[in-house]
């Protein structure tokens, strides 16, 4: 292995969800305003993903007040806290630029349903508790150092 892929996985996320052109997805971003920081709400469609590894990254557009907009989030990167897809899209490209044109009901992706969908969304759900039961534990970990420290 190079020093650079040891890097790279280093700083990989653990889990991610599995994103595919089409899901409506929720992306939590953390933004900074002066002296705070916050996690903002994006939702909307995936058209693209692109990289591989750690520089993966997906495009996602949504309409706002009759204007399109896409924001382009770095997967692996430590301001983006949650992917979560909510809707996954039944598409037949990998790129889904020609949304760009349409307007109105005409950007709807048809949905995708059946078995696979249902066993996928029990995965993310057993993968967000593993996620939040290694949080906990840090967080207890932490504490209980904090609190021997102090003694």
């Amino acid at each position: 292995m190079s020093l650079i892929e040891d890097i790279e996985r280093e700083l990989a996320k653990k889990s991610l969800p599995k994103v595919c052109p089409g899901d409506t997805v929720e992306v939590n971003y953390l933004i900074r305003e002066g002296e705070k920081e916050r996690v903002q709400l994006f939702i909307g469609t995936v058209i693209s993903l692109k990289g591989r590894g750690t520089n993966r990254s997906i495009t996602v557009r949504r309409i706002v007040q009759g204007e399109g907009v896409e924001r382009v989030f770095p997967i692996h990167s430590p301001r983006v806290k949650d992917i979560v897809v909510t809707r996954r899209g039944d598409v037949r490209r990998a790129k889904l630029y020609y949304l760009r044109d349409r307007v109105g009901k005409k950007t709807r992706v048809k949905e995708l349903l059946g078995d696979k969908v249902r066993r996928d969304r029990e995965v993310e759900k057993a993968r967000r508790a593993a996620v939040a039961d290694a949080a906990a534990t840090a967080a207890e970990e932490a504490k209980a150092a904090a609190e021997a420290s102090e003694d």
